[in-house]
């Protein structure tokens, strides 16, 4: 019914216009332009969700694809499609956008307007990225995600933003150099940007390792994968809750999926030569940034370096798949790494949107996010503190909320390729536990600390909404994932059958 629509050229474009419409309509009707902006976000929701109902989840072939001629000249093609692994992303992308607009709409006061619209046009663009089967048409939606990015921490940010931004800035931009060259260089060995042209291109074993190192440095500070990381917190700490929001949930995972679009399929022999880089950068992820998390004092600080421990597992899982397909014995494992992997991005993807929007509640009653200033805030705000804690509790990977399926799925895996692996991701379930505990039992529970903390009102019904979605999200994925996993799993088998084929 809805395959001959262009429904994801509606939801890339949508809000990209509705945005620039927004902007036009100027800062100075604020009301106007914040129930515009919701409808745009809600609309593009809505336009998205046939993505979903009218998959066929029986088949690896792209879906709702769009091609037609761009510049015809160097062969560069507008040219979209999703599949199994790029279409939750896209769901996700247009489920948390609505979210950031209605979290948004009490707290921005300066140029509400303009900050409404650089999320939504951020929106289209990020949609843009996930569809993008051309690999031009991928890397100018890559690089556009940069200017409203930049502009939403640079003007809405707090007092360091003009660092962090530029530091943002310049991470990114310099690992996408890099990509560009490897698009560049394969554009040249097949004729076109195609990227699934990309996926059967064969390649030599010194031209795949330098075209995956390409790659790696733009996805991994995507990611962002350690040592790479240091934009991150200081990004995070200075954004605004709906920047940090859109940042972690989002915006991380175009890296993961960098790595299955492009490193996995282009690159199989480098890949599997090069997987004990990725999986060491992983696990040092995992384990070494869980410590740095435990001594953070800003309660942005510790959520954000609890972003880059947890997307570790994503790439831990992406990468093992080499090392159990080298185990006769491991049947199943690959697949489970993947799908485990993929899993963690969306689970990730609502948990962290969610605890940034509950230090946003704090930080907009109290403008303090350090976790001394706060103590006892159970005894003022009560529902509020039951959503934190439960927030707190998926974060740490409880059973029952979707932070343990991805987990449990990537630990389960790694058995199968090595158990100090394992060993080593399991300790995330300590470290993460006592981290996040830790800044829960230091902000909500005991005494209440000062008179400002004993002043605080309860959330309000706009907050309780935005919390209340989000847990029951993270509640629906932790105790019935199978939806997204079939969705996933014709996707993910046939990416394992094609890496499987050596390129030499």
């Amino acid at each position: 019914m809805f395959a001959d629509l262009p429904i994801l050229s509606l939801t890339i474009w949508l809000p990209i216009i509705g945005g620039i419409l927004v902007l036009a309509s100027g800062n100075h009707a604020a009301n106007a332009s914040r129930w515009t902006a919701l409808v745009i976000a809600l609309l593009t929701f809505i336009v998205s969700l046939p993505l979903w109902s009218s998959f066929d989840s029986s088949t690896a072939q792209m879906q709702f694809v769009e091609r037609g001629s761009w510049i015809s000249q160097l062969n560069i093609e507008y040219y979209l499609g999703v599949d199994g692994i790029s279409m939750p992303l896209i769901i996700l992308t247009t489920f948390i956008s609505v979210f950031v607009i209605i979290a948004g709409w009490e707290v921005i006061q300066y140029k509400p307007a303009s900050y409404m619209a650089s999320f939504l046009i951020m929106e289209g663009v990020m949609v843009g990225v996930f569809s993008a089967l051309d690999a031009m048409l991928f890397y100018v939606f890559w690089e556009a995600m940069l200017i409203p990015m930049f502009l939403i921490i640079g003007i809405w940010g707090g007092p360091n933003r003009v660092y962090a931004t530029i530091k943002f800035f310049l991470y990114t931009f310099f690992g996408s150099v890099f990509m560009l060259i490897a698009l560049i260089y394969m554009y040249f060995q097949s004729g076109s940007f195609d990227i699934l042209a990309f996926h059967d291109l064969k390649l030599s074993l010194n031209e795949q390792i330098l075209i995956f190192v390409a790659f790696l440095m733009a996805f991994a500070v995507k990611v962002p994968m350690w040592p790479v990381h240091t934009w991150l917190p200081d990004a995070h700490v200075e954004a605004p809750t709906g920047g940090s929001v859109i940042l972690a949930a989002i915006m991380l995972k175009i890296g993961g999926y960098g790595f299955l679009r492009f490193s996995l399929p282009i690159t199989p022999d480098a890949s599997q030569h090069l997987d004990w880089l990725v999986i060491t950068l992983s696990l040092i992820a995992v384990v070494y940034i869980g410590f740095v998390a435990l001594v953070q004092q800003d309660m942005k600080k510790l959520i954000a370096y609890s972003s880059i421990a947890h997307m570790g597992f994503v790439t831990l899982g992406f990468f093992i798949v080499f090392m159990i397909a080298a185990n006769p014995e491991a049947t199943g494992g690959a697949l489970l790494g993947v799908e485990g992997g993929m899993v963690q991005m969306i689970s990730h993807g609502f948990i962290s949107a969610a605890m940034f929007l509950c230090v946003g509640v704090l930080y907009d009653r109290m403008h303090s996010r350090q976790i001394a200033d706060y103590g006892g805030v159970v005894h003022s705000m009560p529902i509020f503190a039951g959503l934190m804690v439960f927030f707190a509790m998926a974060n740490a990977g409880l059973p029952g909320t979707s932070g343990f399926v991805g987990e449990f799925m990537v630990i389960l895996a790694s058995f199968r390729a090595d158990f100090w692996f394992a060993f080593l991701a399991a300790t995330t379930l300590i470290i993460g536990a006592a981290y996040t505990l830790w800044m829960v039992k230091r902000v909500v529970f005991g005494p209440v600390a000062n008179d400002k903390v004993a002043a605080l009102e309860d959330i309000s019904n706009r907050e309780f909404f935005i919390l209340g979605s989000m847990a029951i999200a993270v509640l629906l994925l932790g105790l019935w994932p199978a939806p997204l996993i079939e969705v996933m799993d014709a996707s993910i088998v046939d990416l394992l059958k094609h890496i499987a084929v050596s390129k030499l």
